[in-house]
């Protein structure tokens, strides 16, 4: 089994940052894509940002990019996601998930296995 928590979120006015974290415990293993996904109250859940393992493949929601940083520190077994030049419109609980099927990154929500619990990111304008 594999648990991931998220941590990081909270409010913040618009322009701001934040910078979530993602620590997966559990079952040792290795070589697995990351991907943070967000779901607004009313609407379904949306794909952010996605990181291969070795940390050299991104990929980001177009609605994010330039804004936001997807990393990972592999030692530490922990993926964050760096939100910058924040908008109200980014408001809604992100959630962490690991595919580890693969070791890319993956963009569709049925391409991950394990989710976290989602932390609330919330922008006041």
């Amino acid at each position: 089994q594999v648990q991931l928590v998220e941590s990081g979120g909270g409010l913040v006015q618009a322009g701001g940052s934040l910078r979530l974290s993602c620590a997966a415990s559990g079952r040792t293993f290795s070589n697995y894509g990351t991907g943070w996904f967000r779901q607004a109250p009313g609407k379904e859940r949306e794909f952010v940002a996605a990181i291969g393992w070795t940390g050299s493949s991104t990929y980001y929601a177009d609605s994010v990019k330039g804004r936001f940083t997807i990393s990972r520190d592999i030692a530490k077994n922990t993926v964050y996601l760096q939100m910058n030049s924040l908008k109200p419109e980014d408001t809604a609980v992100y959630y962490c998930a690991a595919a580890l099927h693969g070791s890319s990154y993956y963009i569709a929500i049925s391409d991950y296995d394990y989710w976290g619990q989602g932390t609330q990111v919330t922008v006041s304008s």
